[in-house]
């Protein structure tokens, strides 16, 4: 392990470099010379730590429940310098470029080339070391899924970073397995007398009707067929691709059961689709705003129930959750295919707390991170806790059974109840957590029910595009790639869809994504594939 007391000047701030470093670092804790630490501690210790939260939380996080038992239960007192979401980033990265660091950075946000670089500069510390010989929860989590061992570890061997995990779901059944759900508004279909589409022919044919039939019933030409944000992760149209070939999600990335790496916008089926969505949109069944609309726009229009269907990952933020609209089951395109397209997501940040080099107190940081692991402290972290006589709670301790019980959060916004009291630290909840030590949020578990019965069926697929951990050189080649190839297929799948072109331009298209760099993407992936897959 590197010296973890010398202070050095980083670069790895894409923004901002200060001149000089300082040669005493003022921002760290003393130097308490513990060893063996058991908690609590018979005299308390402090250490520094910068983070993040949401306006709607406590200014000093100190304040919330979850962090005042901690205090009791380690004797260790947190001192924060706290920031908002929207600039926590720039008081982050001046905190390192000035070399005024913390014993360590919680919620950091750090991507992966922030992690290497930081690390190359020597501004946080490799904690494989510290996991071993200090954090016996973090490892049994380690030990019962290994595959976050290797998704953890960098290209160098070394562990920069604690992540963060949270299980729904393994597999095709996971939560994240799609992410662009259409929902079809059935009221509409039973006054019509339409059923649920089979066919993407018969969702054309539903869709004419929704058009034409006045369905909301107000003698006006005013329901919108179809609607969706393009380009737009749970609200881009993608599900549609899967009834024309491999389909598409929102890195256009799948990996076929050969584990062979494929660019889903230079399939055949691709093309197909595409066609399919411009002679809706030659019809005037897609909203005309589907191209340019932002999001409270798009909310806007589904409040007044304007919508025949879209997308979005869960109707209750657009629709509500009522009964007026349902999951399409995924459709059989012209030649009987059917394809439900998986998404490359899954519950887990790599770059969710790091150690940095101003630390002198490596033992003591390591058994406090490692308390967050605690499979009913980390359920706490992600949601909220019990017990709060101040605010609504997430949970009730069963104390019988030794588990936190979701509680029913009675209208409130549930993003807004658990960013008041959670804290988004490192942790970690394993699929099998659920009913031994949680229950499943309400409002999860009916997406999981939804994915297991209507999509998992039709899930060809039976791996994912994991979480590679690439090394800086990959990760220039890539984004350097990236930021001309995206751009240009991104835009040509929003201009295909209006002008109807895909079919006379599509053999110049697939020379310009080679000339974007393509090919060298592609091996650059599939080689990562292969490495996380050893």
């Amino acid at each position: 392990m590197k010296n973890a007391k010398k202070i050095v000047c980083t670069s790895a701030i894409a923004f901002v470099l200060l001149a000089g470093c300082s040669s005493k670092n003022t921002s760290s804790s003393e130097d308490y010379e513990l060893s063996d630490v058991t908690f609590p501690l018979k005299e308390e210790a402090t250490l520094k730590f910068i983070t993040q939260s949401s306006p709607l939380a406590p200014e000093d996080p100190n304040e919330k429940l979850i962090y005042k038992r901690l205090e009791e239960e380690t004797g260790v007192h947190i001192e924060w310098k706290n920031y908002t979401n929207d600039v926590f980033v720039e008081k982050r990265n001046l905190a390192v470029a000035s070399s005024d660091l913390p014993d360590a950075i919680m919620d950091a946000g750090y991507s992966d080339y922030d992690l290497l670089k930081l690390a190359k500069d020597e501004a946080i510390i490799p904690v494989e070391d510290l996991i071993e010989k200090y954090m016996p929860n973090l490892q049994k989590v380690l030990e019962a899924a290994p595959e976050y061992k290797s998704m953890i570890t960098a290209p160098d061997g070394h562990i920069y970073s604690f992540p963060w995990i949270e299980e729904l779901g393994t597999g095709k059944e996971n939560i994240h397995s799609i992410d662009d759900f259409p929902w079809i508004n059935v009221e509409w279909l039973n006054k019509l007398g339409l059923e649920m589409p089979k066919t993407t022919e018969e969702l054309k044919q539903v869709l004419q009707a929704f058009k034409t039939q006045d369905p909301n019933g107000n003698g006006k030409a005013d329901e919108i067929p179809m609607s969706f944000i393009i380009n737009h992760g749970g609200e881009d149209p993608a599900f549609l691709f899967g009834s024309f070939g491999l389909g598409d999600n929102w890195d256009h990335t799948v990996v076929s059961n050969e584990g062979k790496v494929l660019f889903t916008a230079a399939d055949e089926g691709y093309k197909e689709g595409i066609s399919y969505f411009a002679d809706l949109y030659k019809e005037g069944l897609i909203d005309i705003e589907a191209f340019e609309h932002d999001w409270n726009t798009y909310l806007a229009k589904g409040k007044d129930e304007r919508y025949g269907m879209y997308f979005t990952w869960d109707k209750a933020n657009i629709t509500g959750m009522n009964d007026k609209y349902e999951l399409m089951p995924p459709l059989a395109g012209p030649d009987g295919h059917i394809n439900a397209t998986r998404t490359n997501g899954m519950g887990f940040d790599r770059g969710r707390m790091v150690i940095t080099s101003a630390n002198k107190n490596l033992e003591l940081t390591a058994k406090w991170i490692d308390q967050l692991y605690d499979p009913h402290q980390s359920v706490q972290n992600n949601w909220g806790t019990y017990g709060d006589e101040e605010q609504q709670n997430i949970f009730e301790f069963d104390k019988a059974e030794n588990m936190l019980k979701h509680l029913p959060l009675e209208g409130a916004a549930p993003v807004e109840v658990r960013q008041k009291t959670s804290i988004n630290g490192p942790l970690a909840i394993l699929d099998e957590y659920y009913g031994t030590v949680t229950t499943k949020p309400d409002d999860a578990a009916w997406r999981l029910d939804l994915m297991k019965e209507v999509m998992v069926p039709h899930m060809k697929a039976e791996n994912i595009y994991p979480k590679v951990f690439f090394s800086i050189d990959e990760l220039d080649k890539l984004a350097t790639i990236e930021t001309d190839l995206f751009a240009y297929v991104n835009r040509k799948r929003a201009e295909w869809m209006a002008t109807g072109k895909v079919e006379a331009e599509w053999d110049a298209y697939l020379k310009e994504l080679d000339r974007l760099g393509l090919q060298e993407w592609l091996e650059i992936k599939q080689t990562g594939y292969d490495r996380n897959q050893q």
